[in-house]
């Protein structure tokens, strides 16, 4: 059985909450209906309601609250899509509308016209707020797998809804949704894994933000375990360079004056570099009697250095008066 990607993982996770409050399975029928829902009418030119998904558990979860709210049992219609890999499509629709439906749904105003902002009422309470942005959710939002990325979004034909959205979203503390636009449509989103979780919060998508968390700190651990490996790394070609550059030098010493014309405690350094040439400064230190500690075997191949420094120079200028 193909395993249920992290988005319908997270809507059929949502798709079993009902609120407790009529106010908020309100809010939350109208937060779906005013992304799904669509006005129809029927052949005796009758004004209904349809509202589509692609969810079962979303199909049910419209059907029972317009039902419950409305003491209507609105039908629900199946078709499966010619395109978009023959997806089934479920409809719940109803041409038996209660006249106070729609005005409290938010999709007309008291003057009877459609709105595309959000009734007040609808929004008046947090608990309402979140159930608000939930019905939102089940209706046109989706969330990548954190594995691969983090981004949430919610998508809308209408710029002045998407605009009333974020500002339901950022009622809540430190919320800071977004807007961005794709093939003339309105996508509020969130790339912050902070904010992605804070909204799973807000919708009560319990489940998944424990899953989201869990992914994210196993991300934050291999990422840190990464910055940590190629740290060492770096530090080990770095003390690697070094070392062959103090070979180097010394062999360069060796050959020109000979390393026992070296003062006795540099000559020292100097065999133990040659021959310890995987060692750090550190290492080189505790092998000396008495051990001496890291700045003073960087003291002693600094002198190293100078004195190859030196004596290259003066091979030059000899060579140039022969």
């Amino acid at each position: 059985m193909k395993s249920l990607s992290f988005s319908r993982e997270t809507k059929h996770e949502l798709a079993r909450i009902f609120p407790e409050k009529k106010c908020c399975r309100l809010a939350e029928l109208a937060g779906l209906i005013r992304l799904k829902g669509t006005m129809c009418f029927n052949e005796q030119q009758t004004l209904g309601l349809l509202v589509t998904t692609e969810s079962a558990p979303i199909a049910r979860k419209i059907f029972s609250l317009w039902k419950e709210l409305y003491q209507v049992e609105p039908k629900i219609s199946m078709h499966r899509r010619k395109k978009l890999q023959k997806k089934i499509v479920y409809g719940v629709y109803s041409y038996s509308l209660p006249d106070k439906m729609l005005k409290e749904l938010g999709l007309l105003n008291r003057e009877g016209k459609f709105t595309m902002g959000i009734r007040k009422k609808l929004i008046s309470k947090k608990c309402c707020q979140r159930s608000y942005l939930r019905g939102v959710f089940l209706a046109a939002g989706s969330i990548s797998n954190p594995d691969n990325n983090y981004h949430l979004e919610m998508i809308t034909n209408y710029y002045r809804y998407a605009q009333a959205l974020v500002k339901v979203i950022n009622r809540f503390p430190e919320m800071a949704a977004r807007i961005s636009t794709r093939q003339k449509r309105y996508l509020i989103y969130f790339k912050e894994s902070e904010q992605i979780a804070g909204f799973l919060n807000i919708i009560g998508a319990h489940q998944a933000l424990l899953k989201f968390e869990n992914i994210r700190i196993m991300k934050d651990v291999r990422n840190q375990v990464n910055r940590l490996v190629n740290c060492d790394t770096a530090n080990l070609k770095k003390v690697v360079n070094a070392a062959l550059k103090q070979i180097e030098q010394i062999k360069f010493i060796e050959q020109t004056i000979g390393l026992d014309k070296l003062p006795p405690r540099l000559q020292e350094v100097a065999y133990l570099r040659l021959h310890n040439p995987d060692s750090s400064l550190r290492e080189l230190g505790e092998l000396l009697n008495p051990p001496l500690g890291k700045s003073g075997i960087n003291h002693r191949l600094r002198k190293i250095e100078e004195l190859a420094r030196k004596i290259n120079l003066q091979t030059g200028e000899k060579n140039k008066k022969d």
